[in-house]
């Protein structure tokens, strides 16, 4: 018996060996670079669009508010904001159930390299409208059309990303959703340059818009040369993962049949095992409340970022400047700076464990920030101002996107732990798509709260 254990021992020492030594090293960390940059590409469109507010809020002014749009005013015929971020998440929740159900069927390299190539031509015909005069309903009705179309096509590329981010080691999902948290920050530094540029708004606009189409491009590249990567092929082979997996499975099993013969039947079982995958169904099953984390935290966030937070004024009138670009400032750069500091912390600690009763109470203590915002310095609201100090807004909003970062990259990340490998790109494009219905819920109930302030 003690001979038949030591040769066990030996196998499953070998078999470790074996994982440790076929696994090859991301050299000088090239593929976290280009994880990263896909997770840029992914949220340029919605950041660009968003950022972009004041731009096409002027560009929305009807000529009955001409007077107004001389002395700042904004027109609030059209609702842009509200109606940007809704036909932004309609597609977005849509097309990523799709993507969901319906991966398998369209590969995803055809599917990454054609809404790259789609959202780079949309972003094109985006900047080549600044030159061209519109009435403000022709203008209107093309730009939300764009919106609605680049968002379709991020959808897929968001849910096919996320699905191949899940095949790789869960500090590049982190990596992942960092880089889309920069791409907030990127569009925001963008608009701050065109702000304080002393060209006429129509050329910084256009220099604004081109920006994003040498960004896709550059994101193109870099998914194409992901798979001549050595460290990338070995976590992308299909057949690799469904080997390592076995392997594990073999390593840790308990069975007394099963450990007589794996001395003996273990390259036999690793050849003729079929690639099976679990349905999306007991997939959602396993994952569920990490699901659920997701969906609340942007349902949140959407709900008040941008439409609430965009109304909220400096109490420092005197300064022109300062005046000018406080909403970019503190709006957009201070979200998306902080964001981006959120999705990046938990490589450095993951606290809440996924399977504490602290994560989801963590994530439910986020309602508190809709209450705060909607009590900043927003002038002419129905509501009373409890917060007039320009600090007390950044302050609120710091902690607000720390905290949406932090908790959406360790939704993200604990999901593929919850499942098989072979199910990790299935638990990926399913956490997109409950991420998407979080910002479609939020989007829907920011015109609620619009009409509370």
């Amino acid at each position: 018996m003690k001979a038949k254990n030591d040769v066990l021992n030996c196998d499953r020492n070998y078999l470790s060996r074996m994982l440790k030594e076929s696994a090859p090293t991301d050299r000088g960390n090239i593929v976290a670079a280009i994880i990263f940059m896909l997770g840029l590409g992914t949220l340029l469109p919605w950041n660009f669009f968003m950022t972009a507010s004041q731009y096409f809020n002027k560009q929305l002014v009807t000529p009955s508010n001409v007077s107004n749009a001389s002395s700042g005013a904004i027109s609030k015929d059209y609702n842009y904001d509200s109606w940007m971020a809704l036909l932004s998440q309609l597609p977005l929740l849509l097309f990523t159930l799709l993507n969901s159900f319906l991966y398998q069927r369209v590969s995803e390299r055809i599917r990454v390299a054609f809404s790259l190539v789609a959202i780079f031509l949309l972003f094109s015909l985006t900047a080549a409208l600044v030159r061209v005069p519109l009435q403000p309903y022709t203008f209107f009705s093309i730009t939300m059309a764009t919106i609605w179309f680049i968002n379709m096509f991020s959808a897929v590329l968001q849910g096919s990303l996320f699905g191949v981010v899940g095949l790789f080691p869960p500090r590049y999902s982190t990596l992942f959703m960092s880089g889309q948290g920069l791409a907030g920050i990127f569009a925001a530094i963008a608009m701050l340059c065109s702000i304080l540029g002393n060209t006429d708004i129509n050329s910084a606009a256009l220099g604004y818009f081109i920006t994003p189409c040498v960004a896709t491009l550059g994101t193109l590249l870099c998914y194409l040369l992901l798979p001549h990567l050595k460290f990338a092929r070995f976590h992308l082979s299909r057949r690799m993962s469904d080997e390592e997996e076995n392997m594990k499975e073999l390593l840790s099993s308990g069975d007394k049949k099963a450990e007589k013969k794996e001395g003996i039947d273990v390259s036999r079982k690793l050849m003729s095992e079929p690639e099976e995958r679990s349905s999306v169904l007991v997939v959602s099953r396993k994952i569920w409340t990490m699901a659920v984390c997701v969906t609340c935290v942007f349902a949140v966030t959407l709900s008040v970022f941008p439409v609430i937070t965009v109304r909220v004024k400096s109490v420092y009138k005197d300064s022109a400047t300062w005046d000018k670009v406080f909403t970019c400032v503190c709006c957009f750069i201070v979200f998306n700076a902080m964001d981006l500091v959120g999705r990046s912390a938990p490589s450095l600690a993951q606290w809440p464990s996924k399977d504490s009763w602290l994560f989801p109470a963590a994530v439910a203590s986020r309602l508190v920030f809709v209450p705060l915002l909607m009590t900043c310095n927003i002038p002419d609201s129905k509501l009373s101002v409890f917060f007039h100090h320009d600090a007390a807004f950044a302050t609120i909003m710091a902690l607000f996107a720390f905290s949406n970062g932090y908790l959406a990259s360790l939704c993200m990340a604990y999901a593929p732990q919850l499942v098989r490998h072979k199910d990790c790109e299935t638990a990926g494009s399913l956490m997109t798509f409950f991420l998407v219905l979080g910002l479609a819920l939020g989007a829907s109930l920011s015109f609620l709260l619009g009409m509370l302030v």
